[in-house]
């Protein structure tokens, strides 16, 4: 079968704008750290402290103080290291502090997930509150 230039310039164009719609993982790798502010404040303010710096009121009476999470990528070759926050925040690599692990919140940071881009390039999934939190972890650094 023959195909006229009309068709073959139909099918061009349904690849580049099936192109154009696939996610790059740049864009995907946008958080909304105004979404993960909040839930910072809900959830992890208590220990690591409203500025992040780890000097929440539980802090005192914990065997393993809380990071200071303004200084990650700065204690990562100046590379935030999303691929082990993310692993921390839902269990996957646990923390020990007080006697127990760090609290999980993977499953209640479940949703919605997203790529991500880990610092080395690689591809993770996450869900899109985790990608929120380390979006606004992100804007802590260096302040």
């Amino acid at each position: 079968m023959i195909q006229t230039s009309k068709a073959i310039r139909r099918r061009v164009l349904c690849i580049i704008f099936a192109a154009m719609a696939t996610p790059v993982w740049a864009d995907q790798n946008q958080g909304d750290a105004a979404v993960g502010q909040e839930l910072f404040s809900h959830h992890c303010a208590v220990c690591h402290g409203i500025e992040g710096t780890g000097a929440g009121p539980m802090a005192p009476v914990m065997l393993v103080q809380p990071a200071d999470l303004t200084e990650l990528a700065a204690g990562n070759g100046g590379v935030l290291p999303v691929a082990r926050i993310a692993a921390r925040i839902d269990g996957r690599d646990p923390l020990v502090s007080h006697g127990s692990t760090m609290p999980v919140y993977g499953d209640f940071f479940e949703g919605e997930d997203v790529s991500f881009k880990t610092q080395s390039g690689q591809p993770m999934i996450t869900s899109r509150p985790i990608a929120d939190l380390i979006a606004y972890l992100d804007s802590l650094q260096g302040i």
